[in-house]
């Protein structure tokens, strides 16, 4: 009984941290991240730092939402596999119910062209042009992998197919391979032990990628929304390597060219989703019960956060020894700066095109950037100035 107990008051202080971590991390995974580690590595000491850039590590390999990997990670090696269930819902359902919330509001009250969604839409583009920046920095460092960034750019503008990011990730991966496949790895730290067997490991491996490749199937075999809404949350949250803002291109070729929801309706949720905190994936819960009312919002997040799970736990049994390895770091480096381009070509198309509409929208875009890089403003400061300086640009 006492270790049943004691396992119930460690689920319990997990919640609650989460939770907090989940009303008050805003700024985006890498702003995440050090909430992280002040709370659990610091204040809390769970982890060590060589366990904590471990985690980290292994969440910027995989696919998926970093800070929401890591997250997971954390809970796992605290509470084992529901602890790490518990860790995600508590950073993520804050989030999660102010995007659902707002969906509704916005479905009930209409979304016409409206000064203060138009204000939204160029905070998306204030929003991911620094994000290109710092990702530019850090990714595309050397001539080569920033020649690999503008091949994507090319053509993700000029191929635009809903297998275009899929290909040009794999096309990537291959270059970096062949770049970087000699690079030297000096690695001397002790990996983390997480509490999973390796069986449970290739289990959830085979899930990923047997969903994978099963829910299109599925889907062209019936006719039923949810499964087709299902499938495509899935297949984005299965691709996104590089953060939660790589999803916009993937979710836009996903629900508005098919009709789902319209330009205004997508940017207008991304401009918002900027004021929460938490993970930037939670997004897919806008889309969501923009869609389907709140049940489509908790189908589109179990769908778009489902492949993150199943990664992370599937690769923390062999993560020390598959970041030892070379050749797979160097298809790594190669994905990475891909992602730069095609997150360039996202800014361009649709958010750029669609939001900076006249000098005045540019000018009022450049004031936001300086607010939010040089300013160091907070996100929320951003999307509210943004929506009430859209209304007020209807003035003008």
């Amino acid at each position: 009984m006492e270790k049943k107990h004691i396992s119930l008051r460690a689920l319990l202080e997990i919640l609650l941290v989460s939770t907090k971590l989940g009303l008050t991390s805003f700024g985006g995974p890498i702003a995440h991240l050090g909430y992280f580690h002040d709370e659990y590595v610091r204040r809390r000491k769970w982890l060590d730092e060589k366990s904590f850039a471990d985690l980290v590590a292994l969440s910027q390999f995989l696919p998926g939402p970093a800070s929401s990997q890591v997250g997971i990670g954390i809970g796992v090696m605290r509470a084992g596999v529901l602890g790490g269930i518990i860790s995600f819902i508590g950073f993520t359902l804050p989030s999660i119910i102010a995007l659902i919330i707002f969906a509704i509001l916005l479905n009930n009250f209409g979304f016409g062209d409206t000064g203060w969604i138009h204000g939204l839409k160029i905070v998306a583009v204030v929003v991911v042009a620094h994000a290109i920046l710092g990702m530019a920095k850090n990714l595309t460092p050397d001539l080569q992998r920033r020649t690999i960034a503008l091949g994507a750019i090319v053509l993700t503008l000029l191929w635009q197919t809903a297998i275009t990011q899929v290909a040009i990730i794999l096309i990537a991966g291959v270059i970096g391979y062949l770049i970087y496949k000699k690079q030297t790895i000096d690695d001397k730290s002790n990996g983390a032990q997480f509490p999973i067997s390796r069986r449970f490991g290739y289990f959830c491996l085979a899930l990923f990628f047997g969903l994978l490749i099963f829910l299109p199937l599925l889907r062209e075999a019936t006719a039923l929304n949810w499964i087709a809404m299902f499938d495509s949350f899935y297949r984005s949250g299965s691709l996104v390597f590089g953060g939660g803002h790589v999803v916009l291109p993937l979710l836009e070729r996903e629900f508005v060219p098919t009709g789902w929801l319209s330009e205004e309706q997508f940017l207008a949720g991304y401009g918002a989703a900027q004021a929460v905190p938490g993970p930037l994936f939670t997004f897919a819960a806008y889309i969501g019960a923009v869609i389907g009312g709140w049940k489509g919002g908790l189908l589109a997040t179990v769908a778009i956060f489902l492949p993150a799970f199943l990664l992370i736990l599937g690769t923390l049994p062999f993560w020390d020894g598959l970041r030892r390895n070379s050749k797979v770091k160097g298809a790594l480096m190669g994905i990475n700066a891909a992602v730069v381009g095609i997150l360039i070509a996202a800014l361009y198309h649709p958010i750029w095109t669609s939001s900076i509409l006249s000098t005045i929208d540019f000018a009022f875009a450049a004031i936001l950037f300086c607010m939010l890089v040089f300013w160091k403003l907070p996100p929320w400061v951003i999307v509210l100035t943004g929506a009430i300086g859209g209304f007020l640009l209807t003035f003008l």
